[in-house]
């Protein structure tokens, strides 16, 4: 593990304006699974199965914390019930941030929140690290998610999509310290 990665630690709980950031649990299993239920959220990430089920749920939950690793469930203070997801992890020697918003939540703010409140909590922790991500190119609004943030694009690929079953493009972003600008509500 890292210096980097040490540094980070479990994840963290962050308050935005609107929303509570948690670590996940195996007691967010259904309701991860329902929301990821729906082609539409599926269809945009790169490891997600479809149909996704309760089973993927649980054993993804089961293994989804670690030190270098932040799933944070997002909620509304309210009750406590996630809505979507944003991550952070470790992986191909970087730093990525992977995220899924509910439908119902769309176009109103909350994904630029929740993003901007795990980096910014990220990038107090990690000593200047970068933070990479991308978007398949049929995602505008997810680009338009980092953009707002000040992500910058870093290339075009092909990647596996597990849910579409087959290839897909993808604009990678990298991030770092000195070009985030954090997103307030």
């Amino acid at each position: 593990m890292s210096a980097v990665a040490e540094a980070l630690g479990p994840c963290p709980v962050v308050e935005t304006p609107r929303l509570r950031l948690r670590p996940v649990g195996p007691a967010d299993a259904e309701q991860v699974s329902a929301l990821l239920a729906d082609p539409g959220i599926a269809r945009m990430l790169t490891r997600v199965p479809f149909p996704y089920t309760l089973e993927d749920a649980q054993e993804w939950l089961a293994h989804a914390g670690g030190e270098d690793r932040w799933p944070a469930a997002i909620t509304q203070p309210a009750d406590g019930v996630p809505i979507g997801l944003v991550s952070i992890e470790r992986r191909q020697g970087g730093h990525h941030l992977g995220y899924w918003l509910s439908r119902y939540y769309w176009n109103r703010g909350f994904m630029s929140e929740a993003v901007s409140g795990l980096a910014e909590r990220f990038f107090d922790r990690s000593g200047g690290a970068t933070l990479h991500s991308g978007a398949f190119t049929d995602n505008p609004a997810s680009l338009k998610v980092l953009q707002r943030l000040g992500f910058q694009v870093t290339g075009l690929r092909e990647t596996w999509s597990v849910s579409r079953g087959r290839m897909a493009q993808e604009v990678t972003t990298a991030l770092t310290p000195a070009l985030f600008r954090p997103y307030r509500f």
